[in-house]
């Protein structure tokens, strides 16, 4: 009878096999990038971006340094809200002063005063292409604004006596409230207490920083959190040094409430992490060694020896004798040898 042979195949078992990586595809898909969450709920970048900032869209850190990403699940839960995607559009929806004096049926010059006297609190800016800049306000609030009747005073007539005096002096709130608010978003953002402080620090001049965190490791640890004004330019761009410039506070109570609350958040980020610096056995007990060249150092040449006066034996002078007669010897046959 003949024998049946059995043959083995071997085979590598996957992730397919196990059912591992289909649980990790579900898991990565259950996170989706800023940039697909836009898109999947109907926003423009810049929209989505100020929704993040407002609160009104959920986003957390990435796995990337900077990244930011959003969960499915919170996609979901605006995409289910009432009156969506209108609903949702609307409540991030800013305009410019022109936009925003028709929704207060006033005038462009008198719309530009009430935000001036920080009655209107701009929630973004750009610049156009002559580098002016262009505030934003959130429609929503200025609805509301418009309708408080405690504010009827405000839009028509003639505007209140210290009212006008303020503007007469020239005070522009807009740069400080705009501060105030971004400022707001970044603290929200903010993971960790060098973060916060970070946050705080970029609204500072570096000078004042320094004066407030004179370690140098402090400031290097809060450097790496500072924050950029917003525009993403080139830092060396005419329209960056703006951004940055009114990103700087510039009033001195702002100035010292900011550092007063800068110090404070780097107390607490020192204690709960302290800033990295080099080791205790890494530093020199000693001043350094002067240096030293790696060529050596030649010495004084060796001293001959003196010659000796006479000679020592009879033996040594009996040899110098010899010497002697041999050397006149052959001088006297090269003269004879020389002579015609």
């Amino acid at each position: 009878m003949a024998r049946q042979r059995t043959t083995i195949t071997q085979r590598t078992v996957t992730a397919f096999d196990t059912g591992v990586g289909q649980v990790a595809a579900a898991k990565d898909d259950s996170w989706v990038t800023t940039g697909r969450a836009a898109r999947e709920l109907g926003l423009r970048r810049t929209e989505f971006d100020l929704g993040v900032r407002l609160g009104r869209i959920r986003a957390e850190a990435g796995r990337a340094s900077g990244e930011r990403r959003v969960a499915r699940a919170e996609i979901e839960r605006l995409r289910a809200g009432p009156g969506f995607p209108e609903a949702l559009r609307r409540s991030v929806h800013a305009v410019g002063t022109a936009e925003g004096a028709d929704l207060l049926g006033v005038a462009k010059t008198r719309f530009t005063r009430l935000a001036r006297l920080g009655l209107l609190v701009p929630v973004a800016f750009h610049l156009n292409r002559y580098r002016a800049v262009v505030w934003l306000y959130l429609a929503d609030e200025l609805r509301l604004f418009g309708d408080d009747e405690k504010h009827a005073a405000l839009l028509t007539g003639r505007m209140p006596e210290g009212l006008r005096g303020l503007l007469d002096s020239g005070i522009d709130l807009r740069p400080r409230n705009w501060r105030s608010r971004h400022l707001g978003f970044l603290l929200r953002e903010a993971e960790g207490p060098w973060a916060r402080a970070g946050a705080v620090a970029s609204f500072l001049d570096p000078l004042h920083v320094a004066q407030v965190v004179r370690d140098p490791y402090d400031r290097s640890r809060l450097h790496t959190f500072r924050r950029r004004p917003p525009g993403g330019a080139n830092p060396e761009s005419p329209g960056a040094r703006i951004a940055a410039d009114l990103m700087t506070a510039r009033d001195d109570d702002e100035i010292a409430w900011l550092r007063a609350d800068l110090a404070r958040l780097v107390d607490e980020a020192r204690t709960h992490h302290p800033a990295p610096r080099p080791s205790t056995s890494c530093r020199p007990t000693s001043a350094p060694e002067p240096l030293v060249s790696r060529r050596p150092v030649l010495g004084p040449p060796p001293a001959r020896p003196a010659a000796s006066v006479g000679p020592a034996t009879p033996a040594a002078a009996d040899r110098a004798r010899r010497r002697g007669l041999l050397t006149r010897w052959r001088h006297r046959s090269a003269r004879t040898a020389t002579r015609p």
